[in-house]
């Protein structure tokens, strides 16, 4: 029930922001730069730049600590994802200035306590071993000041965070309204319009289909493809694991120092140099979803410029525990437009389709004209069923958005929605009521749910407020990594 409040955020946000921050709008960040500015500057706030090798330095280490490769932190949406955290950090650390936070030695001290690692630095007679301090933050490379000023740091802007983003209802009666709105139920019926209804009526000529064909010959193109050969090394169970670790460090060092062949590698830790043909961007069914050319890693990579054009072997890819693969690719076939006569089939399929389309569109609009001025009609209608925001049975967001619109005082009302299928369905509603009773706990979790979107509203408001303070300004757009395509 609680997946409808999730679905239409965007209307609780604005409905939200009415009642709490009425004066809130999204401010566009200035695109000007000053003669100063350089090419690898994306952003400055407060005068000091983002540039793009710290976007893409920060991407990397993102990536490789979730698992991700090289290719995942080139690609531009994630790139541009690390760029929008690296301008909140940014706009979080001015606000902390700005607003002249502190924490106190004392309260430091205390959070300092709770880490485990330091808590163990407590005698038993409760005196602190500052020499185990100074060696333990030694170890990983931190001075004490370091470490400590930016724990301070990280504690100020956690509760800069959470105060502001702390927002409670101004009342429990806004509450109670949106948990109305989702509780409202509409006595619905539907007559649906679908294409495979009115293919039977489709009889197209050959010049149809070949104009068809030839307006549109992106659809009919073989795709891409490649002929690969690779190596997979795989753990003995009865090896000693530090012997396979080993073999795992010669198998990716040799691979990847002689990147032109696999045969030295195969040479050295004698394994079969295998093959693959016909394998694509999405990998190759046929082979099985645990094959190594099924992997995503090891396709992405495969299709990586260097390996398309250079013919060089991918970097070792472990792809699962006791698992390792290098590839490299053979022959590269570009994707091309497949005859007339291989696919003509297919061609007066699509063609069909949307020619029913337009039919049964045009048989929808008949029939939506003349409901119009007899709502009472109801041949061809479904049994009628009750919807809610809370139960919206089988309607997507769009058409439950079209069915809750229809005005109460004015029943009944036909409304009509398009289908993902292309088809179109008319929606007949004749009776709104609501249900008999509450469900307290269903009220209690959209409250909760309410309030996590109010405190989102703020937050970006105060983050809005700090980007004007900050005088942020956009120098130069984030550009796709070279050699990569998104």
């Amino acid at each position: 029930m609680l997946d409808s409040v999730r679905k239409h955020q965007k209307i609780l946000q604005i409905i939200l922001l009415l009642f709490i921050v009425p004066s809130f709008a999204f401010f566009g960040i200035s695109s000007y730069s000053d003669f100063f500015d350089k090419d690898t500057d994306l952003i400055k706030v407060n005068g000091k730049a983002i540039t793009s090798l710290e976007v893409d330095n920060n991407a990397k280490r993102q990536a490789e600590r979730f698992g991700g490769n090289s290719q995942i932190a080139q690609s531009l949406p994630f790139r541009q994802a690390v760029l929008d955290e690296l301008l909140q950090q940014r706009l979080l650390a001015f606000a902390v200035n700005d607003l002249k936070l502190n924490v106190s030695n004392a309260f430091l001290s205390q959070t300092l306590a709770q880490i485990p690692e330091i808590k163990a630095l407590y005698k038993p007679d409760g005196t602190f071993d500052a020499t185990k301090y100074r060696q333990l933050l030694a170890n990983v490379g931190m001075s004490v000041d370091q470490f400590e000023n930016s724990q301070r740091f990280d504690i100020m802007v956690q509760q800069l965070v959470t105060s502001v983003a702390r927002t409670e209802l101004p009342n429990k009666k806004l509450s109670d309204i949106i948990s109305t709105m989702y509780e409202t139920e509409r006595q619905v019926q539907a007559l649906r319009f679908t294409a495979s209804d009115y293919v039977s009526k489709v009889s197209p000529t050959d010049a149809q289909l070949q104009e068809y064909y030839q307006a549109n010959t992106k659809l009919f193109e073989a795709p891409e493809s490649i002929d690969v050969e690779f190596l997979v090394l795989k753990a003995d169970p009865k090896e000693d694991a530090k012997a396979f670790n080993e073999k795992a460090d010669q198998f990716a060092n040799i691979t990847y120092d002689q990147a032109d062949s696999l045969k030295p590698a195969a040479d050295k830790l004698k394994l079969s140099i295998q093959s693959a043909k016909g394998v694509g961007r999405s990998g190759q069914a046929s082979l099985g979803k645990d094959h190594p050319m099924n992997d995503r890693r090891v396709v992405q990579a495969l299709f990586n410029e260097e390996a398309l054009k250079n013919k060089r072997n991918i970097e070792a890819v472990q792809i699962a525990p006791g698992i390792f693969v290098s590839a490299r690719v053979n022959n590269f076939y570009p994707a091309k437009v497949l005859p007339f006569k291989d696919v003509s089939a297919e061609v007066k399929r699509q063609f069909s389709i949307k020619a029913a389309q337009k039919i049964a569109a045009e048989a929808a609009g008949t029939r939506f004209e003349a409901l119009q001025k007899n709502p009472n009609d109801t041949n061809g209608f479904a049994k009628a069923v009750w919807v809610s925001r809370n139960k919206p049975t089988d309607l997507l967001a769009p058409q439950l958005d079209a069915i809750m619109a229809v005005d109460p005082a004015k029943l009944p009302a036909v409304v009509s929605s398009t289908n993902s299928d292309g088809g179109i369905t008319l929606y007949r509603v004749d009776q709104v009521r609501q249900p008999p009773a509450s469900d307290a706990k269903v009220r209690a979790a959209q409250a909760q749910q309410i309030e996590a979107l109010a405190a989102q509203a703020e937050f970006a408001a105060f983050l809005n407020h700090m980007r004007i303070l900050a005088n942020v300004k956009v120098i130069n757009p984030l550009k796709p990594a070279s050699g990569i395509s998104n």
